[in-house]
């Protein structure tokens, strides 16, 4: 885990990105592939690989996390028609960037979060 995530590096300005929000403790930018017309990742400045790694401490970050999609959820006029937030961890949830980052997803209806064929007993 030494090497620096992608993320890091947009925190460092070794790579660029679109950054919408940011203040001491978090940044939030427009990933480089959008899923939908507003999505943004929400950032911890603090590397916190996944879930499964947040201690006591950081309690207050994850908090800070879901107040800045609120935020941007605001900024872009999504509050009413709803969005998604989402953070997966590990390979089977769709993590590819080991750097604690939450998505947010709006602006269009948005589909099923999984196959809907699992709940009904399709496969």
């Amino acid at each position: 885990m030494s090497k620096d995530s992608p993320f890091t590096k947009i925190i460092n300005r070794e790579l660029p990105a679109t950054i919408v929000y940011e203040d001491d403790k978090i940044i939030a930018f427009v990933p480089l592939r959008p899923q939908a017309p507003v999505h943004y990742l929400i950032v911890p400045k603090k590397r916190i690989p996944t879930i499964n790694n947040l201690e006591e401490e950081d309690v207050n970050v994850v908090g800070k996390m879901h107040l800045v999609a609120r935020q941007l959820a605001e900024e872009n006029g999504i509050t009413d028609t709803g969005y998604r937030l989402s953070i997966n961890t590990n390979e089977d949830a769709g993590q590819s960037v080991f750097h604690l980052h939450m998505h947010l997803l709006g602006g269009m209806k948005l589909g099923p979060m999984v196959d809907q064929s699992y709940r009904s007993g399709k496969e």
